[in-house]
């Protein structure tokens, strides 16, 4: 008879809370001290494409979409130590930051170009961690989709802007 490998437990569950929820909401406060500031008169005073949503349409999406990731992130952080777990953590961090990096170079540089440079690897990592998160946890993969298609929608919305200006 052979012995089961023994898995490590993840974060307790509130340890990760705090983990996924203290960082998703840094990534957020940290990005909006370069967006805040720069919507009006500079974002206000670019021409943008005919499918650019209201600014007061930002606001509520990115609230929901960063909701999802701390849930999605604090799902694997509880799950027993296993492959790919790692990665999917390092790839979820990895994103974050280019999340937060994307609001400097666009609205703090006022740099539609180092935006786009910033967004299409995002938009990479973003796939990579939902599928990595879908294998660990289908729940944690699901919660990601909403964030990979608004990027995606971002994507575009960025190469129109700095084509346009």
């Amino acid at each position: 008879m052979t012995d089961a490998p023994v898995l490590r437990s993840g974060v307790s569950p509130r340890r990760a809370a705090v983990i996924a929820v203290g960082l998703v909401f840094f990534d957020s406060l940290i990005g909006q001290l370069a967006t805040l500031p720069n919507l009006v008169p500079w974002y206000a005073s670019l021409q943008k494409p005919g499918f650019n949503p209201p600014t007061v349409v930002f606001g509520p999406a990115w609230t929901l979409l960063y909701a999802l990731m701390a849930l999605a992130f604090w799902r694997i952080l509880i799950l027993p130590d296993q492959k790919g777990r790692k990665l999917a953590i390092g790839l979820f961090l990895a994103q974050l930051a280019l999340n937060v990096v994307w609001a400097w170079a666009f609205f703090g540089a006022h740099s539609p170009l180092l935006g786009l440079i910033d967004i299409v690897p995002q938009l990479a990592l973003i796939v990579a961690t939902l599928v990595l998160f879908w294998r660990l946890d289908r729940l944690a993969g699901v919660c990601l989709l909403p964030l990979l298609l608004w990027v995606g929608f971002a994507t575009a919305l960025n190469f129109e802007i700095w084509r346009l200006n």
